[in-house]
């Protein structure tokens, strides 16, 4: 009957994830549309903050359990950068293939690989105290500061196109109250859905016996993820690429430094060595790698070949996980 109970208390909490974080979104981006900002800033910032959201409220949530709360953290953050760019980005290819700017080229994706390596040394010593916390935090904060900075700085500029979101979508037709509303009921929302999702998957993980580090990087990172899985498929119907790949990017980015940052200054955690500059971390620095290469292979464009090999890779590593 337990497991039973848990079972329906993990699909209950990724479906409330699943369902607020789009509200949220929904919520976020009509707001930014009021404010007339381009999408792949909207991607970088409000999306990718927006569908972050529940790897932030899951890894604080893992980190407040007495046990194991720091392999769930980590390893929540390494499994959804993983899920982002090799499952949902490789699906969003194949659906249609995902174009690049070439500013994204040039300065956000490598900013992505940069702040990935940069949290290596935080986890060398398979601890992530308070301070650390702080640190990882302040650099998220500037890079925020940045993006914003050089987004009105580049919206100045004469005779430049910015791709804009519609206007007459209904995200934008909404008045800023209602949206307001959205952001905080999305907000409330994801975090029950992630401590509902947190509580169920252990459970289930360590009934069938699985460590805390592949629920960590499979079931909780899936779910997780699931809200830019979806953000990115609808947006690449709509033909918004900034959207999609600001959103993967922007996440990889928010759940290094802001996921890791918040669950650090919350309760320091210790993590196991796979976790702490080993071989998870190691794989998703070559996922990431892989990305970039994608791109540049393909021009600026990630066609469905590379979808294709990406989504198998994803494949590989959940095969690999399991069988370790």
């Amino acid at each position: 009957m337990d497991l039973i109970l848990h079972i329906i208390l993990l699909a209950s909490g990724v479906v409330i994830l699943w369902k607020t974080a789009e509200l949220l979104v929904a919520g976020a981006v009509g707001l930014a549309q009021k404010l007339g900002v381009s999408s792949l800033v909207v991607g970088l910032t409000v999306v990718a903050m927006g569908t972050s959201a529940p790897e932030v409220a899951a890894s604080i949530a893992g980190v407040l359990r007495k046990a194991g709360g720091g392999d769930l953290a980590v390893g929540n953050v390494f499994g959804s950068n993983i899920a982002n760019l090799a499952l949902v980005g490789g699906l969003v290819a194949l659906i249609r293939p995902l174009r690049v700017q070439r500013q994204t080229l040039f300065r956000e994706i490598p900013v992505m690989l940069l702040v990935s390596l940069f949290l290596w040394p935080f986890l060398r010593n398979s601890h992530i105290a308070r301070p650390e916390g702080v640190i990882l935090l302040a650099v998220f904060a500037a890079l925020i500061f940045l993006t914003v900075y050089a987004a009105r700085r580049e919206a100045k500029q004469p005779n430049r196109k910015i791709e804009s979101l519609e206007p007459d979508v209904k995200h934008g037709a909404r008045s800023v109250k209602k949206n307001v509303l959205f952001v905080l009921i999305g907000l409330a929302g994801l975090a029950l859905g992630a401590k509902m999702a947190v509580d169920g998957a252990v459970f289930i993980g360590i009934e069938i016996g699985l460590s805390e580090r592949v629920i960590a990087l499979t079931v909780i990172a899936f779910g997780t993820s699931l809200p830019e899985l979806v953000t990115c498929v609808v947006a690449a119907t709509k033909g918004h690429h900034d959207i999609s790949v600001g959103n993967l990017v922007g996440s990889n980015i928010f759940n290094t430094l802001l996921v890791t940052g918040a669950a650090g200054v919350v309760r320091p955690f210790n993590v196991e060595d796979r976790l702490a500059g080993g071989t998870d971390y190691w794989i998703m620095i070559v996922i990431s790698a892989a990305f970039a290469g994608a791109v540049i292979i393909g021009k600026r464009v990630i066609g469905r070949v590379c979808g294709s090999l990406l989504v198998c890779a994803y494949v590989g590593y959940i095969i690999y996980l399991l069988s370790a």
